[in-house]
């Protein structure tokens, strides 16, 4: 009997590399990912250069980024096409009293295969601006579609289930891969759900239970970075 093809994806919220390296890269090594859709990748002074240290202790090699979201490859995958575009975000949020800025925001996708299935890969990271994220999610949406494929959406959307960006997500007819995954936040005692894993139709897949990968640990879950990843397995319909 012929084995279906498959496709690995690690969708991962590393917090800028700022935590414990070593566990960080004991994780993402677990997963062993084909491709890896990286929120809060390293930035500022040295950008790519950091961004190809930490593709290398993940044992991948770094393809492309827009803002702070990245792309990271195994030597065996193939990511064509890759397209970054930059997404805008208020650059002042106010909560109650208080007044902060804002990173820009971005998103990166490109094409890979699935046996010979053509379909997109598509990362992003949305801001804490409560009614800006409905007009980020806008932008990333048309550049999914640009694709003219079926796709993966990741990302860190800063909202839990039930908020307007799900809602929007559920009205374009995209699964929801995490729904039973259980919460990605705060790394060390999860408990919210703010990191989403989405499909478009004509693709199928699951979220793999990071406690049924051999070498991932709850302690370095916890020392890698504030958020846990989403290990998502592609497959044909």
């Amino acid at each position: 009997m012929t084995e279906r093809p498959s496709l690995r994806v690690l969708s991962y919220n590393v917090h800028r590399w700022g935590d414990d390296r070593e566990a960080l890269a004991r994780v993402v090594r677990a997963c062993a990912p084909d491709i890896a859709l990286i929120q809060e990748a390293p930035t500022w002074w040295g950008t790519r250069r950091k961004r190809e240290a930490m593709a290398a202790t993940f044992g991948l090699r770094y393809v492309a980024a827009s803002a702070r979201n990245a792309v990271l490859v195994a030597d065996s995958t193939d990511f064509a096409s890759p397209s970054q575009w930059r997404v805008w975000r208020p650059f002042v949020r106010r909560r109650l009293r208080f007044i902060a800025t804002q990173l820009p925001g971005g998103a990166v996708g490109g094409r890979t295969k699935l046996g010979e299935l053509e379909l997109a890969l598509i990362v992003c990271h949305l801001g804490l601006h409560i009614r800006g994220r409905q007009h980020e999610l806008d932008q990333v949406l048309r550049g999914c579609k640009s694709f003219g494929l079926p796709y993966l959406l990741v990302g860190d959307l800063n909202e839990e289930p039930g908020g307007p960006v799900w809602d929007r997500l559920a009205a374009e007819g995209l699964t929801d891969l995490g729904v039973d995954a259980g919460p990605t936040f705060h790394s060390d005692n999860p408990v919210k759900r703010i990191d989403g894993a989405m499909l478009s139709p004509g693709l199928a897949g699951r979220v793999i239970p990071l406690d049924s990968v051999e070498g991932v640990t709850r302690a370095d879950l916890a020392a890698g970075s504030d958020h846990l990843p989403m290990l998502v397995e592609l497959t044909l319909p």
